[in-house]
């Protein structure tokens, strides 16, 4: 078992260019900001953990893990990592942090989620995206990968289920609409009119295939931290603060599964079976079954939605439908702030933004904030139970937690 014991997030609407601020003085940002939060001093950490994906190409910068020796001389020693799985880097890194505390390593890790993206061009953004596809062996012609990609998603679906595009946009209007509530959010000033969430090609225009402007999850500069903690060193957190052990969140289970990195090789494996991607539905049952549930003991879903159709293909994978059934928790709400399970009270990737290997850490900080009640203007009420899903890639790799608090 491994306690969350707090963080931090940066606002996502911040384009560090324009603030004077490079990777370093943003990591040095967030581990003082996260810090302060939690409570905690330097010298309580026992080792770090750092989810970046492609700090090399957009910043000319790796070795991210000695980025802590910079933020305070206490750190310089510390064991330290980084941990790389495209969009799902962030929990790669928890996974990596959690495995040494479960192993008696150490007791208490910072795990730093960040990247930068919005210091070069678009199209030099998109191609720096792009190394987490198969280089060279599919896309190439296409000039935005991911957004073709998951243009192909699309086209699958409809392939196999039918599929209406009112439906996706559906997805956008509502992580979008949740935005607005969350304070750090790149989107909550963003203005929209009622065309936006149509197929009009002036107010929504196509970016690849099926892929339009409001399909999209952002390019986003960010960060993000949580403290995990042994059961041990979290009682004496506790202890110290005055408070029950059993009031903290934890990681209560955990899934992680991979396939190949081959896009067509994916679609190919699952000719046969009911979900387009079996490795993520088995990452989600995964996590539930570590935890010892099912998905009626869920409040919310913070899920990967770095295009709408990602969202839909998370909803029926998360078996909140059956599968190709989708559009059933569109249309119902269930999906919404108020529904039966919300997804993405925070906005997501598409309304919140997207800074690549912060991403898995924002979510299961955010559904730490959420089961300590402490979300603010998008806390999804009564919550006790969040499962994440942050997907790298086509799905080439997949990463779900499941948090929680004893005491709820």
């Amino acid at each position: 078992m491994t306690y969350i014991l707090g963080g931090w997030q940066s606002d996502f609407s911040h384009n560090w260019d324009r603030r004077g601020i490079d990777m370093a003085g943003a990591f040095a940002e967030v581990i003082n900001e996260g810090m302060a939060s939690a409570k905690l001093d330097p010298a309580e950490i026992d080792t770090g953990h750092v989810g970046n994906f492609v700090g090399d190409l957009f910043a000319g910068q790796g070795l991210l893990g000695g980025f802590f020796g910079l933020v305070d001389p206490v750190f310089d020693g510390l064991p330290t990592a980084r941990h790389e799985a495209a969009c799902a880097s962030g929990s790669v890194a928890m996974l990596a942090a959690t495995a040494e505390i479960e192993a008696g390593r150490y007791d208490l890790a910072c795990v730093v989620g960040l990247e930068q993206m919005r210091n070069v061009p678009g199209q030099t953004a998109a191609e720096n995206l792009g190394a987490a596809a198969w280089n060279g062996h599919e896309f190439g012609d296409a000039k935005f990968v991911w957004p073709r990609a998951f243009s192909d998603l699309a086209d699958e679906y409809e392939r196999r289920y039918g599929l209406d595009y009112a439906h996706l946009m559906r997805i956008a209007e509502i992580n979008f609409g949740n935005a607005k509530h969350n304070p750090n959010s790149q989107t909550r000033a963003w203005k929209f009119t009622p065309e936006s969430f149509t197929a009009d090609d002036a107010a929504n225009p196509v970016v690849e295939g099926r892929t339009r402007k409001m399909d999209c999850g952002q390019v986003t500069d960010g960060t993000a931290v949580v403290f995990l903690a042994s059961p041990k060193r979290a009682a004496e957190y506790a202890a110290k603060r005055g408070i029950a052990l059993d009031s903290l969140p934890r990681i209560a289970g955990w899934g992680h599964r991979s396939a190949p990195i081959s896009y067509s090789q994916k679609i190919r494996n699952s000719r046969d079976d009911a979900y387009v991607f079996p490795q993520v539905r088995r990452a989600i049952v995964d996590a539930r079954a570590r935890a010892g549930i099912d998905l009626d003991a869920i409040d919310l879903i913070e899920t990967h939605d770095c295009f709408t159709a990602t969202e839909y293909m998370a909803i029926d994978h998360l078996g909140i439908t059956a599968p190709g059934e989708s559009w059933k928790a569109i249309e119902d709400g269930t999906i919404e702030r108020g529904g039966a399970l919300p997804i993405n009270p925070s906005g997501g990737l598409i309304g919140t933004g997207h800074p690549v290997g912060a991403t898995g850490i924002r979510m299961a900080l955010d559904a730490f904030k959420q089961v300590t009640g402490t979300a603010g203007d998008y806390q999804v009420e009564g919550a006790k139970t969040v499962q994440t899903l942050n997907i790298g890639g086509s799905t080439t790799t997949t990463v779900s937690f499941i948090v929680d608090r004893a005491a709820a």
